[in-house]
């Protein structure tokens, strides 16, 4: 009977397997163009050089990592070792990036950065994954238009709180009736 159960078991897990990020290959834009999101802004990450999300407009960056995606707000330094390890960069709003004049500069970017992972950081401490994830899209709507945030894939706010993109289709659809009706 256990090892009946512990198959089952298995079977749900290979179930819910979400493959490689690959959903970022191109994106189909509102005007219905198809575009390459971030692949310039991907080439100066890795260029070694430090740069800042400017602060003076409404943007940001997620940058998608091997396992999991960071968020890079107005301010926050991104690039230098840093982020060579990014594999995507999906810029959000009106997006602008500038080269740190001083040392001060960009030291106080690295801590802006540092500010906006801690932010992240207290989202996904909470154990309910649609929490977690209501949690997310509160905070993206707080910074963007909705009409901006409900473009940005799943899987994007998925990889930023560890969570499957399933979970936040799920919470998209129903917001935060699904936290009341279902504990997940």
């Amino acid at each position: 009977m256990d090892s009946e159960q512990h198959r089952r078991y298995q079977t749900s897990m290979v179930s819910i397997y979400y493959p490689e990020t690959t959903f970022l290959d191109s994106v189909i834009m509102s005007d219905g163009t198809e575009q390459s999101p971030g692949s310039d802004i991907l080439t100066r990450l890795h260029s070694g050089e430090v740069f800042i999300v400017n602060s003076r407009r409404q943007n940001g960056l997620i940058l998608f990592k091997r396992y999991h995606a960071e968020f890079a707000g107005p301010g926050a330094a991104v690039g230098g070792d840093y982020d060579c390890d990014c594999q995507k960069a999906l810029p959000i709003g009106n997006f602008s990036l500038l080269t740190p004049e001083s040392n001060e500069e960009r030291q106080n970017a690295y801590k802006i950065r540092r500010q906006w992972i801690r932010l992240i950081k207290q989202i996904t401490e909470n154990p309910v994954p649609g929490q977690r994830v209501q949690k997310i899209l509160d905070q993206f709507e707080q910074y963007f238009p909705p009409e901006i945030v409900a473009l940005l894939p799943d899987v994007a706010f998925a990889l930023l709180v560890g969570v499957l993109p399933q979970t936040v289709g799920v919470v998209r659809r129903l917001g935060s009736e699904v936290n009341s009706r279902f504990n997940y």
